[in-house]
């Protein structure tokens, strides 16, 4: 696996097609939680809130949203159906179907609030 030292760096490595859904998916998930720092974690673009809050990214052939919590994908289950989803808290999805930016808030507000929470019962 490639290390990348940035986020820009890893968006720079992918292809112009994948390039431009991922930074759309990207300003989706900013406009939730705009003070989140990025960075790069398990090799992939992360977005970190009051710890890790999801991450993102591209493979060969498909991209991947990582909500990286299993309350929240059996939260959004029956939204997340037409995708393909793993138990790991994964959502595959195509370059010409990518998830909707309003299911993407929804996740995300979810993980912004699930971190807020585990970070008051500390």
């Amino acid at each position: 696996m490639k290390k990348y030292a940035s986020v820009e760096a890893y968006l720079a490595d992918v292809p112009d097609r994948q390039r431009a859904v991922l930074k759309k998916l990207r300003d989706t998930i900013r406009s939730v939680v705009p003070e989140a720092s990025e960075k790069i974690a398990y090799g992939i673009p992360t977005f970190v809130f009051h710890g890790n809050l999801v991450h993102y990214g591209a493979a060969k052939k498909h991209l991947s949203f990582y909500p990286g919590s299993r309350r929240v994908m059996k939260e959004f289950a029956a939204e997340l159906e037409p995708f393909e989803t793993s138990a790991g808290a994964t959502v595959r999805f195509q370059i010409d179907k990518p998830i909707p930016a309003t299911l993407v808030k929804k996740i995300v507000r979810a993980r912004v609030k699930e971190n807020l929470n585990r970070g008051a019962r500390r």
